[in-house]
């Protein structure tokens, strides 16, 4: 299976590049041999210009904290919020029905240890 990908890749990938004209940024297909004989190759520094007014360099670059096991604090604070609009939206609903959840489900609950004292 992979001879037959790798196969299909090479002969979607040309073999050679098409030549390219640095004077005026062209890209050539069809290969002009008057070009081709000049590679002279022109080598350049570029440097940094003064920002425009108005914009401020960050003073402390951003670092990236990795997050511990998965926990990151975006993410607990969405986790939080949405535990605090569920015990509301159960303490609601207990208001509401005038009893327990455990009760609700089925579960027999207030009689405590039941023993005699």
């Amino acid at each position: 299976m992979a001879t037959s990908s790798t196969s299909l890749l090479s002969s979607l990938v040309p073999a050679t590049t098409p030549p390219f004209n640095s004077r005026n940024n062209q890209l050539f297909f069809f290969h002009n041999r008057s070009l081709n004989r000049s590679k002279k190759r022109v080598s350049f520094v570029v440097q940094a210009a003064k920002p425009p007014a108005g914009v401020e360099i960050p003073k402390v670059q951003p670092q990236f904290k990795p997050p511990f096991l998965g926990f990151t604090k975006t993410a607990e604070v969405w986790n939080s919020r949405a535990c605090m609009i569920g015990i509301i939206g159960v303490f609601v609903v207990e208001f509401i029905i005038n009893k327990g959840i455990l009760q609700v489900i089925g579960v027999d609950v207030g009689k405590g240890l039941n023993l005699p004292l």
